[in-house]
């Protein structure tokens, strides 16, 4: 068993910039960045809404430039994988694969959310070349094209709010006619010119080789199928949140999974605290992670002083 005063579990936005402002203050920092340590930037081949940056940057390249600043300042990145955390009290102890175990002071959960796909053939090739889980992120680039959005709930009909402004057309494809949406927003959209809904149909393949060219839907009630020609496929359908390892802890989560915490980042356990999109209910941008994970670093921080 390894004694440590602060593990962050996640080396995104979230785990890095609470590290970073943990160990400018003083802590004992250890990322466990499991075996690939990026989380979900890793697979956006340009972002251009990240601040500071004039020029569009890669996840990839984003997010070495994080390791590389912790690295700099001192925080320890392993790549261990976090299977477990016991204790309602500090010290925690914590399991990884491998059977490697820590014992920190306080813990810091940022291990983000994982997209829904829609499990069809091309999605891994096709993603960052015209199909994207994130309208906010990407639908800058369909700018003045026709873009498909496949979803009922809120972030869909936000989504399709959000890319009308400079689409010329987007078509709105859900499996039923009826939606999880709240009303007010659904009759924005309806109202909207720009917005074609295309109900009571699911998407059974992404159309292109190289880029998103199209999408083929089949309706449910009648088993027709229809190509609709598009730049680019949002699928808004919502995410998981890489909370299982926590299911038999003391750490408490909503029904969905999501950690709950305040907004100081405190969790149900004192000590352990969360940040980004295992905990956003709303907001899933990396730039708010990375704010977020600063508010907790200062937090870990904090309590960790107090006991010292």
């Amino acid at each position: 068993m390894r004694d440590v005063e602060l593990l962050i579990i996640g080396a995104g936005p979230a785990g890095c910039s609470a590290a970073i402002y943990a160990v400018r203050a003083g802590i004992q920092t250890v990322i466990a960045g499991g075996a690939v340590p990026g989380g979900q930037l890793l697979q956006t081949s340009e972002i251009e809404n990240y601040a500071g940056f004039e020029n569009p940057v890669g996840g990839f390249e984003l997010m070495d430039a994080m390791h590389k600043q912790c690295k700099r300042l001192g925080v320890e990145l392993t790549s261990d994988e976090v299977l477990k955390i016991e204790g309602e009290k500090t010290p925690f102890t914590v399991t990884c694969s491998g059977g490697k175990v820590y014992q920190a002071k306080s813990v810091i959960i940022a291990t983000g959310a994982k997209a829904r796909w829609l499990g069809l053939d091309g999605e891994e090739k096709l993603k960052g070349h015209g199909l994207s889980a994130c309208a906010t992120c990407d639908g800058f680039f369909m700018r003045g094209k026709e873009v498909c959005i496949v979803g009922g709930g809120n972030t869909a009909f936000e989504d399709a709010l959000f890319l009308a402004q400079f689409c010329t057309k987007v078509h709105l494809i859900h499996r039923r006619d009826g939606f999880r949406a709240d009303q007010v927003t659904v009759e924005q959209a309806r109202k909207n010119p720009k917005i074609e809904f295309v109900l009571n149909s699911v998407p059974v393949k992404i159309l292109g080789t190289e880029s998103v060219e199209g999408v083929r839907v089949k309706n449910v009630q009648t088993g027709a199928e229809t190509d609709i020609p598009c730049a680019g496929l949002f699928v808004a359908i919502g995410a998981t949140p890489q909370t299982e390892f926590l299911k038999d802890s003391l750490v408490a989560l909503s029904d969905n999974g999501l950690v709950l915490s305040n907004e100081r980042t405190h969790t149900t356990i004192e000590g352990i605290f969360a940040a980004g999109d295992c905990c956003a209910k709303y907001y899933r941008q990396a730039i708010i992670a990375a704010g977020a994970g600063a508010k907790a670093g200062i937090e870990a921080a904090a309590f960790i002083n107090k006991s010292r």
